[in-house]
């Protein structure tokens, strides 16, 4: 007889989403279930994945890879609201209005659901919807973070912060660490163009302070996109 998790198809054992995404509160059969209305999609770095013009026909959850979500503004200029990594969602769940575009940071990898199929799923799994319910709570949770990180905080700290973002997010230290090193180099996943826009900085200035940051080996530069961090409570320290 089969464990609960031999029951979930093998791709699915070794999912990220299976270990800390909205798989996690299933079990193996229901995983099983899932994957049976799930396929999966790539996208190169830049493809449009979900659009605010267009009415979305899926949700999806991130398997690898990095989403950037953007606003377009009325002048025509485009804010990074948000970036998702592995297990995070995208598109609103019983919802057909999506207030931003989702692009491919890097090459991404989504489990893709059509709407109507998964929604008549979390309607008989409630657990899927807790989960979902659970992340987005803890999404809101940082908005206070990010309202001081461009009210109050220095051009520095601005950029420190979201160093430190990347480096917890990219899951090479745990979330909330404050100490020891992560000096492995992994990439920054956004232009310096694209830093500035997320940051409310110039691109001059985001430049500039990432170069303040590595004369004082808080950050090492690896190459354009990638860096390590020598001591990760110097980073904290810099972010204020």
């Amino acid at each position: 007889m089969q464990s609960d998790e031999q029951q979930a198809p093998e791709r699915c054992q070794t999912c990220v989403i299976r270990e800390s995404g909205i798989c996690s509160a299933m079990t193996g059969l229901e995983v099983s279930r899932l994957s049976r209305i799930a396929h999966h999609r790539q996208y190169k770095p830049g493809q449009m994945i979900l659009s605010a013009e267009d009415e979305p026909y899926l949700l999806a959850a991130v398997s690898s890879g990095v989403v950037k979500l953007s606003k377009l503004l009325l002048d025509g200029r485009q804010q990074i609201v948000s970036l998702l990594f592995p297990p995070d969602f995208v598109g609103r769940v019983f919802s057909r209005n999506v207030p931003y575009f989702a692009e491919a940071a890097t090459h991404v990898e989504l489990c893709c659901f059509r709407n109507a199929e998964f929604e008549a799923m979390l309607k008989s799994h409630p657990e899927m919807s807790q989960h979902l319910l659970e992340h987005s709570l803890d999404k809101l949770d940082t908005a206070p973070d990010w309202m001081v990180l461009l009210g109050r905080k220095t051009a520095k700290e601005r950029v420190a912060s979201l160093l430190y973002f990347l480096v917890t997010r990219s899951k090479l230290v745990p979330a909330g660490a404050n100490s020891g090193s992560t000096d492995v180099g992994f990439d920054l996943h956004l232009k310096r163009e694209e830093m500035a826009d997320f940051l409310g900085l110039t691109y001059e200035t985001v430049i500039r302070q990432i170069k303040v940051l590595s004369e004082k080996n808080v950050i090492r530069l690896n190459g354009r996109r990638e860096f390590s961090v020598p001591d990760l409570e110097a980073l904290v320290r810099e972010a204020g």
